[in-house]
């Protein structure tokens, strides 16, 4: 089902730097990985938990913390794949043929782009 998705992208009207889909498929790869390893993690967790043994909840110390890191590596994942999906973008519509003078991101940064080409970023608190 991945795979089918990702082998559409460069197909069609708007074609995708083939690099581009390849990146977007590994980044979310990985993150599917993860996803799957925390859902073992939050199982043993929960059954650690469940059992009230000492050591099993003691061992949920470590569990939480790797999942809470797992967490982490996937934030950190779909922000690289969106900064790479959004230069990607740039690239395209830079290069594309449009000639007229509108502006598709105004700095109120209500586009995808603000006016500079630079996308929109939350500020990180």
């Amino acid at each position: 089902m991945e795979g089918e998705t990702f082998s559409r992208l460069g197909h069609g009207s708007d074609q995708m730097d083939p690099k581009v889909v390849q990146t977007l498929q590994k980044g979310l790869v990985q993150v599917q990985t993860l996803l799957d390893q925390n859902r073992l993690l939050i199982n043993e967790i929960n059954m650690n938990h469940e059992s009230k043994v000492p050591h099993n909840l003691t061992r949920n110390v470590g569990l939480i913390r790797e999942l809470n890191n797992n967490i982490k590596r996937v934030v950190d994942l779909y922000t690289d794949l969106s900064s790479s999906f959004i230069e990607s973008s740039i690239n395209v519509s830079s290069n594309g043929d449009d000639d007229d003078d509108d502006d598709h991101g105004s700095s109120s940064c209500g586009g995808a782009l603000k006016s500079d080409g630079k996308g929109c970023r939350k500020r990180n608190r």
